[in-house]
């Protein structure tokens, strides 16, 4: 062996040099990651959350601090092109930081007996009542997620920044395994909350298996994963006899199903509705933001060559997304399978900016990831508050009335429904504005004429929901949770950027621009 290893010339040897400056931000994630899983082992138990909250928070800023104040000047491809640390790695990852940041927040509500008598049921609570009590139980009571969510933040961070395909498939596979547990990890309605688990696991494998063999042709193809000497190989014909065109779909099919996009979603309603609900916009949020990032650094730079032959699929991808999740949103009745679909429906209008295949299309698909997020996560940390009979009061009946038991929740709600809807002065307009000017620009009006009538079709679910919150008699068994200051500041937060990003949208806008070139 040592014989054969001295007869290779030295130059076929290639010394992988890290630029440690650029990927600090992911090591400090995945480091505090380990550190968690200490903390988790040798805290007491007493002081346990405590201390994970307070060590989790600061890594997610720290890692922000590093990657705003000093990364960014140190974009580099790194690792031997394996990590490509450019413009759309640093805003997105700047993005899962901060959306991370406010989704934790939520995560981390736990209630305790001194908050107990602020809850509302048209009223307060009795103290020593059975409402009061099972409303003492709600919130938080396990600590393993703050290291899984870290873990799940590395592999998101990790991404949209792979320069190669298999440390995208490793990327993949550390933030999809945490969250597969994180979706499992409800007290309540614990069965579907497993079931919904399991689901997600085994159709996650399902795709992460299509990823596979995507990238196997893909490699038989080009003869290197490298996303760069893989664009060099695409031959100029764009001849559909070659294995990269199969290679190229069976890789985004990977992607596309961590968007949720039809048809590969049918896990999307089940895995909302069963996870817990703070986790749920977690992912929701999170992971639409890495997933887009991996698909447009996919198509853009490996398989750009090729986009006359998978342009097409994704068109059609894009336009089955908006039409059936708009259409099977108008018949839901739980409003966490309402807002599954509705997820559905927004990874449709991202695909119709993915597929404008240039800076203004790059630009309009980050903004509207950020406005996305935030909203949602806002979203689901309202409904976690909104309670039934002990448990989250998600069927539609259950919020009847609910502006005027609790005309702050209702009004929030309310605001971000219409962020969803794209109406103006709200963030979901401007996002919805950008995709679809970015596609009218370079020949997709027709994607943006079917983007605009599915946003029409869930504007009515929207509607339906607003209507029944304030022109409907309360039930009298549903209360509103008073938040934690942890709640509260994921809300506060959530509903400020939406305001602010539909009233003064260009900083924004121009830093999304400025970020949207790739290193080739």
């Amino acid at each position: 062996m040592t014989a054969a290893l001295s007869s290779v010339p030295a130059a076929e040897f290639v010394q992988a040099k890290v630029e440690y400056a650029a990927v600090l931000p992911i090591f400090i994630i995945f480091g505090a990651a380990l550190v968690g899983v200490l903390i988790e082992a040798f805290a007491p138990r007493r002081s346990r959350y405590v201390i994970q909250l307070g060590f989790t928070l600061a890594a997610i800023i720290a890692a922000f601090l590093v990657l705003v104040l000093y990364s960014r000047d140190h974009q580099a491809k790194t690792a031997a092109g394996a990590i490509v640390i450019d413009g759309p790695a640093l805003f997105l990852q700047g993005t899962v930081l901060a959306l991370g940041a406010i989704g934790l927040l939520a995560m981390a509500e736990r209630l305790d007996t001194s908050q107990a008598d602020t809850f509302t049921q048209s009223g307060s609570a009795v103290p020593g009542s059975p409402q009061e009590a099972t409303a003492v139980r709600l919130g938080a009571t396990t600590t393993e997620f703050f290291p899984l969510t870290l873990f799940a933040l590395s592999g998101m961070m990790m991404f949209p920044a792979a320069g190669d395909l298999l440390t995208m498939f490793i990327a993949l596979e550390v933030l999809s395994l945490p969250l597969y547990i994180l979706t499992g990890l409800a007290r309540r309605r614990r069965l579907l909350s497993q079931e919904a688990s399991l689901k997600y696991f085994l159709l996650g494998a399902f795709s992460s298996a299509f990823f596979l063999f995507g990238s196997a042709l893909i490699y038989g193809f080009a003869g290197s994963v490298n996303f760069t000497k893989i664009a060099a190989a695409v031959p100029a014909t764009n001849g559909m006899d070659s294995i990269a065109v199969p290679g190229v779909l069976l890789i985004a099919v990977g992607l596309l199903f961590k968007v949720g996009a039809v048809p590969f979603h049918s896990w999307t309603p089940d895995v909302y509705q069963g996870a817990p609900t703070p986790v749920t916009g977690f992912m929701a949020a999170c992971t639409k933001v890495a997933a887009f990032g991996a698909l447009l650094r996919v198509l853009y730079v490996a398989f750009e060559g090729l986009r006359w032959n998978w342009q097409p699929v994704i068109a059609v991808v894009a336009v089955l997304t908006m039409i059936v999740g708009a259409v099977l949103s108008v018949t839901q009745t739980d409003i966490k399978r309402l807002l599954a679909y509705s997820s559905i429906t927004h990874a449709g209008f991202v695909l119709v900016g993915v597929l404008a295949m240039d800076r203004a299309g790059v630009s309009a698909t980050m903004f509207y990831l950020v406005a996305y997020g935030f909203s949602t996560i806002a979203a689901f940390a309202l409904i976690a508050l909104v309670r039934s009979s002990g448990s989250e009061a998600t069927h539609l009946s259950q919020w009847a009335g609910l502006g005027k038991t609790s005309p702050v929740v209702a009004g929030s709600f309310t605001f971000l429904m219409l962020a969803f809807a794209g109406i103006p002065l709200t963030s979901g307009f401007t996002a919805k504005f950008a995709v679809f000017g970015a596609a009218v620009g370079h020949d997709g009006t027709w994607l943006a004429v079917i983007g605009v009538l599915a946003s029409a079709i869930t504007a009515f679910v929207y509607v339906r929901v607003i209507v029944l919150m304030y022109f409907s008699e309360p039930t009298g068994d549903t209360i509103v949770l008073a938040p934690s200051i942890l709640t509260a500041a994921a809300v506060t937060v959530g509903l400020a950027v939406t305001l602010l990003l539909g009233v003064v949208p260009s900083p924004l806008l121009d830093l999304a621009n400025d970020s949207s070139l790739f290193i080739p």
